[in-house]
């Protein structure tokens, strides 16, 4: 036996003592290779800096003391947030490295132990959704109840109900506007099933990770009835209004709420380099806010363009991406979704194949909005694939 084999055999036994079984039997989050291609596949704000915005973030950020831990300078991260938000009254926030880590944290906080024989605490959400909703509740631990959406994508509201009546969660997720499917459910449908969480005596994070490209904000509703909304969280991220390399999620909620949450975050979480390009960003919000002006337009050329080839079946989007079902010719076979992606990616373009992640998205492609000549490609490389 040579000393690789030994070394491996020896690695081997140790991962199979030592490491989670259903950590075994998971999948890593997969990230696509784009080198080359037209990046269309993971929602991210097409633009770029202005120049001279780009000279200035680097100077500034080169000034900064990098050999010290960060320091108070996050709260007033904290504070520009809250602003930028129009964070309620009575409300706080909290800062995650993306809204990732806000999830995965959530989920530890609610991690309250059972008696032996009795179920684990349960994370609830509408499938299909975003998938660290249920990854977060299987690495802590805790149960999964999935409730499958309408056909058309629209919250199955009688299905939240019961599920959240059996299942009394200590989590229901709900993403407004929701991914993969990018379409914003109706408020009243929200709200029956914000006021069923409370009856159950769940906490309700809503996820706004796409509110720069959004018709509505679910705070308007926090706002208006604040008593109707005590149980609920509210999570944005910077990475869709255009600092998605910086890596900035927070969550807003009632203070004596986010100050038991914010106990299990890590201390500096949140790098000095990363709260300084938030906040230059901030001050400069108007040039974000004419980036996420040209996206929502580019989505509804984009749309229009989509509805007019055959075999393409396009859903309404409040978010930075379009879902398409592939539905003439090029379905056909086995996996017509698959087909037009490999099309697409032999020409050029990378989007997201999501055919595989529910059988509600069978023959989908989730589609980045990405600037018009990004689009333009992306349209010909369709035609084509189709």
């Amino acid at each position: 036996m040579t000393a690789t084999t030994s070394t491996d055999s020896t690695v081997s036994a140790l991962i199979q003592r030592r490491i989670r079984q259903d950590v075994l039997g998971m999948h890593a989050y997969a990230i696509q290779d784009s080198k080359g291609m037209v990046k269309l596949d993971a929602m991210e704000n097409p633009h770029r800096l202005p120049a001279e915005l780009q000279e200035a973030l680097g100077k500034r950020l080169g000034a900064l003391a990098l050999n010290r831990y960060p320091d108070g300078r996050v709260n007033d991260l904290r504070q520009a947030l809250a602003a930028y938000a129009g964070m309620p009254e009575g409300f706080d926030i909290m800062l995650g490295n993306g809204s990732d880590e806000l999830i995965s944290l959530l989920a530890m906080a609610c991690d309250v132990p059972v008696a032996s024989g009795q179920p684990k605490p349960a994370i609830l959400a509408p499938l299909p959704g975003f998938v660290m909703y249920a990854m977060s509740a299987q690495l802590q631990g805790l149960s999964f109840v999935g409730v499958p959406l309408t056909a058309d994508f629209e919250l199955d509201v009688p299905a939240m109900v019961q599920a959240i009546a059996t299942h009394q969660p200590a989590i229901v997720y709900l993403a407004y506007p929701n991914n993969p499917t990018a379409n914003l459910w109706a408020e009243a449908d929200m709200v029956r099933v914000v006021a069923a969480a409370q009856a159950a005596g769940s906490i309700v994070a809503i996820d706004e990770a796409y509110q720069p490209f959004s018709s509505r904000t679910y705070l308007d509703v926090i706002r208006a009835n604040p008593a109707a909304n005590a149980h609920v969280l509210l999570m944005r991220t910077m990475s869709k209004f255009g600092l998605a390399g910086v890596r900035i999620g927070y969550m807003v909620g009632p203070q004596t709420l986010i100050a038991q949450v914010d106990k299990v975050r890590p201390p500096y979480n949140i790098s000095v380099l990363n709260y300084e390009c938030a906040l230059f960003a901030l001050e400069h919000q108007e040039a974000f806010a004419a980036q996420a002006r040209d996206i929502c337009a580019q989505r509804a050329t984009l749309l229009g363009a989509l509805r007019a080839l055959p075999g393409v079946k396009a859903w309404n989007s409040d978010a930075n991406m379009v879902l398409v079902r592939i539905t003439g010719e090029g379905a056909s076979g086995v996996d017509g979704a698959q087909k037009v992606f490999d099309g697409l990616k032999a020409r050029g373009v990378l989007v997201k194949n999501v055919s595989k992640m529910h059988p509600l998205l069978a023959q989908c492609l989730r589609l980045t909005v990405g600037t018009s000549d990004e689009n333009t490609r992306m349209l010909k490389a369709l035609q084509e694939s189709l």
